[in-house]
């Protein structure tokens, strides 16, 4: 559930006083940029991991980024204070004002700023996957890219857990594993970890990031490779990352189950990411 406050254009406010327009063409067309990011004890995690990745995504899109990371993580830190979060998520848009033909002649920046906070959706034990062809396109050039126009991943989310499944493995259209609609996938065979590589079409996950830093320090070695289904069946381990789950292992995939549920791996990388968080805050 989303809180009270929000931030629009650096002004706090009632979420009720928040004004957007139709005028705003990236707000109707999905020409815009967000990212979700944990906060813990009150404090946002990974901040510049995350506004790293949107710079590189706006510079994909051509979405003309005149903010600062500066200005944005002080209005969030003054957001959280606002809605008095301790543990929970909050997001932050970016929505490009000025693309295509339908914009209004209504005094607005190039690109408005929102930032909201919200509850953590809490997700305890593990996940049971579906699996989706054709749900990926490696070769769209916006492939990766965290769009507002998140159509694709909300409906295919929505469609697996009508059949019962927590989350949906998407296949790109060379039948390979990319990712699933909101969450990276690992499949673990012996003491090698593999996860698709970006070129697979998935999203550079921040969580992702940081468990392709550490795991050498425990001795796991984490590889980007090309993923088929069948490896994710043989694995001993499959486990999902991702700002709100954290490291979630999984459970069965579609009718199958997986052979260890939380095991080794899993559980040292699970504890290896949880000790690098306190560290970082």
């Amino acid at each position: 559930m989303l809180h009270k406050f929000v931030c629009h254009n650096g002004r706090i406010a009632p979420m009720e006083e928040v004004r957007l327009s139709p005028g705003q063409a990236g707000l109707l067309n999905g020409w815009g940029l967000f990212t979700t990011l944990r906060i813990y004890d009150g404090h946002p995690f990974a901040f510049e991991r995350h506004w790293k990745r949107l710079a590189a995504d706006a510079n994909r899109i051509n979405l003309p980024l005149a903010y600062q990371p500066e200005s944005t993580i002080q209005q969030l830190t003054q957001l959280i204070q606002a809605n008095q979060v301790d543990q929970g998520c909050a997001r932050v848009y970016f929505i490009y004002n000025k693309a295509g033909y339908w914009v209004s002649d209504e005094s607005m920046p190039d690109v408005d700023s929102l930032i909201c906070t919200a509850d953590l959706l809490e997700r305890k034990g593990s996940a049971h996957l579906g699996v989706q062809e054709q749900g990926r396109h490696a070769a769209n050039p916006l492939a990766g890219v965290k769009v507002t126009s998140w159509l694709q991943n909300v409906w295919s989310l929505d469609q697996t857990m009508r059949r019962g499944f927590d989350e949906m493995i998407l296949l790109n259209e060379s039948g390979k594993v990319a990712e699933c609609t909101a969450a990276n996938i690992f499949a673990v065979r012996g003491e090698e970890v593999t996860t698709p590589p970006l070129s697979s079409g998935c999203l550079a996950g921040v969580t992702r990031g940081v468990l392709l830093e550490i795991a050498g320090e425990l001795g796991v070695r984490i590889r980007e490779a090309p993923m088929s289904l069948q490896d994710l069946l043989a694995a001993d381990e499959v486990f999902l990352t991702s700002t709100t789950r954290e490291v979630q292992p999984v459970s069965q995939i579609e009718a199958q189950p997986v052979q260890q549920v939380r095991g080794p791996v899993t559980r040292r990388l699970a504890e290896a990411f949880s000790r690098y968080v306190a560290e970082s805050l």
